[in-house]
């Protein structure tokens, strides 16, 4: 959605990180973070000062008022303004911001939701060059005052180069895989939604936006720029306060990910985003049911000490994916909904721990739909073959529908250009009929990519998931010519050889 100017600069950003010595995607994203918050920080605090001085109920502490103490040395609060400290010279800038704003801002109260989680960051940006050159093109994107579409995209445009920083199975997942998921799931604006594994916080910001789009009046909607806008009209303000504060809640073991997920969260229009610093696995997290939505990529391939695992699982694995899924059905409330990505492993895996979890599943749950995605998907930094789990905890299983993807609408290599082949825009469709709307008696047709599978038929196979144990083969049977008339054949081609090769020999 950003126009090519935009694209450009912030391509420049990176640029200007990455020959300036900090080649880590991360930790460049957590740099430039830091100082969108200091700049947002100040716009919004003349913001809520002006407020405060016209609207007699709102009650505000302004931030930059008296003094602030740091090495035995006091500095006026007032001085700590970014319109301050940008025109001041490169030299003095960069030890003003390193030694005394950065540590100032780690010191606010938690209730800024993004300094509360700054006590064990860095400003890592290493000479004053480098922070003029960024600070000058975060001013000229002018990101803390777009609205809230253009800012999420700006912010959604620089975490694209985190990418190919994925190790140990966290990698963001494509945004156009969590929008299908979330339109599938249809969270409502009555729901607790939750993402266990937060990462970016893909699945919360686009469920926000889901619910906004939702409540939004057909008069409402208006386009501004080629961009459609949801100005969720239809929302009260009891709604609005829910939504941007403790509705939506998400955790990291990560704090460096706690802090870009509250920041794109922020970018995104949800001002005080519920991103808690948390041990999903561990001893410490309560796995009391609580939500109403679960939506989630969990890490995959990967493994935890056996003393760190909370003794409330019943699956005894260390493997991150089963544990996950077991922990998604846990947190649930009964009729609670969950849509997962899940490694193939998962589907089909022999280990006890895989078969009592789809037990679990199929036994104690309505799954819905298992959605196999080609292995492209993840690509170019992850090869791995998945599938999408839909389930709701407390109902019983009856038949499960299965689709077979084929493509996303990118090519399957490690570019990923656009393609004009894809299939979600079918699996919404079918699955509203088939599985939302309930027309079990729905036959699928001779070329579609989905099925049904009854509840009977996967116990059978030891509650196996894969869709390659279900999915039907039709060959067609290959007449061969006989051997006979083959073999006239090559002579006859033989005998015209030869003659053609006499004649170009009596040319010569």
């Amino acid at each position: 959605m950003l126009n090519s100017t935009l694209k450009s600069q912030i391509n420049s950003l990176w640029n200007t990180f990455r020959s300036g010595g900090i080649s880590n995607p991360l930790t460049a994203i957590e740099q430039i973070s830091f100082l969108i918050f200091m700049k947002r920080l100040d716009e919004l605090d003349k913001q809520n000062v002006l407020k405060a001085s016209r609207v007699s109920s709102f009650k505000y502490e302004p931030k930059f008022i008296g003094k602030f103490e740091i090495n035995n040395k006091k500095y006026d609060k007032e001085e700590l303004r970014r319109s301050r400290r940008i025109q001041m010279p490169a030299e003095e800038m960069f030890s003003y911001v390193r030694d005394i704003v950065f540590p100032f801002i780690k010191t606010l109260h938690t209730e800024e939701w993004f300094a509360g989680n700054l006590k064990d960051a860095n400003f890592l940006i290493p000479k004053a060059s480098m922070l003029v050159t960024a600070v000058t093109i975060l001013e000229d994107l002018h990101i803390t005052q777009q609205n809230d579409d253009t800012s999420g995209d700006i912010y959604e445009y620089l975490l694209n180069e985190i990418a190919s920083a994925g190790k140990n199975g966290q990698f963001r997942t494509p945004r156009h895989i969590i929008q299908m998921i979330v339109d599938i799931v249809n969270p409502s604006k009555h729901d607790k939604v939750a993402d266990l594994a937060a990462g970016t916080a893909g699945f919360l910001i686009n469920t926000y936006k889901h619910i906004l789009q939702s409540n939004t009046s057909k008069d409402a909607i208006f386009e501004d720029e080629s961009e459609t806008h949801y100005p969720a009209d239809l929302l009260d303000a009891k709604d609005r306060k829910r939504l941007k504060s403790d509705w939506l809640t998400g955790f990291g073991f990560d704090s460096t990910m706690v802090r870009i997920a509250l920041m794109n969260c922020i970018m995104h229009g949800i001002s005080t985003p519920n991103i808690k610093y948390q041990d999903t696995l561990g001893k410490q997290f309560s796995h009391a049911p609580e939500f109403d939505v679960i939506l989630m990529n969990p890490p995959f391939k990967g493994s935890i000490d056996k003393g760190d695992v909370s003794d409330d699982f019943t699956l005894w694995t260390t493997k991150t994916e089963l544990l996950f899924v077991e922990l998604m059905y846990q947190k649930l409330v009964v009729g609670g909904r969950c849509g997962v990505i899940v490694p193939d492993g998962v589907l089909f895996g022999s280990s006890n721990a895989h078969k009592k979890l789809r037990e679990l599943l199929i036994e104690n749950t309505d799954l819905k739909a298992v959605i196999s995605l080609p292995s492209g998907v993840f690509k170019p930094y992850a090869g791995v073959s998945t599938a999408v789990l839909i389930f709701t905890k407390g109902d019983e299983t009856n038949k499960v529908w299965f689709y077979d993807v084929s493509a996303d609408g990118y090519s399957l290599d490690d570019k990923r250009t656009p393609t004009n082949d894809n299939d979600i825009p079918d699996i919404l469709t079918k699955y509203q009929a088939c599985v939302t709307d309930r027309k079990y008696d729905k036959q699928p047709a001779k070329w579609d990519k989905w099925f049904r599978v009854n509840k009977e038929e996967i116990k059978k196979n030891n509650y196996d998931l894969s869709i390659s144990k279900y999915k039907k083969i039709e060959y067609t049977a290959v007449k061969y010519e006989n051997p006979k008339v083959l073999i006239s054949q090559i002579k006859e081609l033989e005998g015209k050889i030869v003659k053609w090769l006499d004649e170009v020999e009596g040319m010569i």
